[in-house]
């Protein structure tokens, strides 16, 4: 059989996971999906993953691809993958794509939430997707200081000092804050994250939410371009990757 490439779009919450990557000994999303994947198909089979989410990280539209001579069509690996994978991934969409096709080696933009769930006393229900405040907070002020995250800036205070880059440059295109009742969500679009930096942006606004600091400190952080202390990491389990989008998404579009 002539061999192909699937890319896949994933969903999952990352609860019950150890990250994306597989790591000895730990359950991890990619571990999961070659597992599943070489059952189904007879193959020794290892994602390509594009993005590494970490521990605890929820995702509404990761991607992966992997390569295969089994005879499933590339639109029915959804379905097929996922009468066998556990509740919490889903196989969101699957298709055949250009052998040479990569899913971290391209013009991308990703967008992630990281949600607050701002109450006198925390929600059961969803707490394994938002971040517990009950201090209340100033949307406005935090809707004021996300806007300085939009352009090219350094991001060098908005990241773990663990980041293996070679620039610390990125590009926000959007960045904004929304209240939906007790729930407050940080959406921001980029082309490209550094390690915990949508987590450290995250609580960068929390600190101006509380009145800690005023929304200009995010412009005073930025124009250091230096390794000065912004607000805390905040905890894994209020960010999601919603979507990478890719070229030919855009030209679809269009």
């Amino acid at each position: 059989m002539q061999k192909k490439r699937i890319k896949l779009t994933i969903a999952y919450d990352g609860t019950n996971y150890c990250g994306w990557q597989v790591q000895p000994n730990e359950i991890t999303v990619e571990g999961v999906l070659n597992k599943h994947i070489s059952e189904l198909t007879g193959e020794d089979i290892k994602v390509i993953g594009a993005s590494r989410t970490d521990s605890g990280v929820h995702a509404l539209g990761n991607a992966a691809v992997f390569d295969t001579e089994s005879r499933i069509p590339g639109e029915k690996m959804a379905k097929a993958l996922n009468a066998r994978l556990p509740e919490d991934i889903i196989i969101q969409d699957s298709k055949e794509v250009p052998l040479d096709y990569h899913p971290r080696f391209q013009d991308t933009r990703k967008t992630y939430e990281y949600t607050f769930y701002n109450a006198r006393y925390d929600n059961p229900v969803t707490s394994r997707h938002h971040h517990f405040v009950y201090v209340p907070l100033d949307v406005e002020k935090m809707k004021e200081a996300a806007s300085y995250f939009l352009g090219e800036h350094c991001f060098i205070s908005m990241c773990s000092s663990k980041a293996q880059v070679t620039s610390y440059v990125r590009e926000i295109y959007e960045c904004d804050v929304t209240q939906n009742g007790r729930y407050i969500t940080m959406r921001v679009t980029g082309s490209g994250f550094l390690y915990n930096m949508v987590r450290l942006m995250a609580g960068t606004l929390l600190e101006v939410g509380r009145g800690k600091q005023e929304p200009q400190w995010v412009k005073e952080i930025l124009a250091s371009k230096e390794r000065v202390t912004p607000g805390p990491k905040l905890p894994a389990k209020g960010l999601t990757l919603i979507q990478i989008e890719y070229p030919e998404d855009r030209a679809n579009a269009e």
